[in-house]
């Protein structure tokens, strides 16, 4: 679905904004994920709704990305995001929560989001140890949780 719009200040939550229509035509709810193409750099997003408004967020890599500035006129392109949303799990956390059938259980209920956190944790660590020790944390929070 093709629409026209300004692109906006780079202000908390501004972007680009999305015409009431369009959100419905999606058909995805009122903040659906989409996948936006502008200029011929595509990327996935949730539409976020403020202060009424349906906005695209507009971080200044896209907008770097799609040559476009504050106050251009755009074209834009979205179509419904259907894909399911996969968070790749490293291979030791993989393994650490395979060996605790509860700790995976409580995995699964996390949101997207929170599954990403803890990955991106787990990633972030600088050794080894705090590697294991990082993934040994959440196991046993997890497994609390259970």
């Amino acid at each position: 679905m093709r629409f026209r719009t300004q692109v906006e200040p780079n202000e908390p939550m501004r972007g680009l904004e999305v015409p009431p229509d369009v959100v419905r035509a999606l058909d995805g709810g009122a903040r659906p994920r989409v996948t936006v193409t502008l200029h011929g750099h595509t990327w996935s997003t949730r539409i976020a709704i403020m202060r009424g408004r349906h906005l695209i967020g507009l971080s200044n890599a896209h907008r770097s990305a799609t040559g476009v500035a504050v106050g251009d006129e755009v074209e834009v392109d979205v179509e419904l995001d259907t894909a399911p949303v996969v968070v790749e799990e490293p291979d030791d956390l993989v393994a650490a929560l395979a060996a605790e059938p509860a700790a995976r259980a409580a995995y699964e209920r996390l949101t997207v989001s929170q599954r990403r956190q803890h990955v991106r944790t787990v990633e972030g660590a600088k050794t080894p140890e705090t590697r294991r020790r990082r993934i040994a944390a959440l196991v046993e929070t997890l497994v609390a949780r259970a």
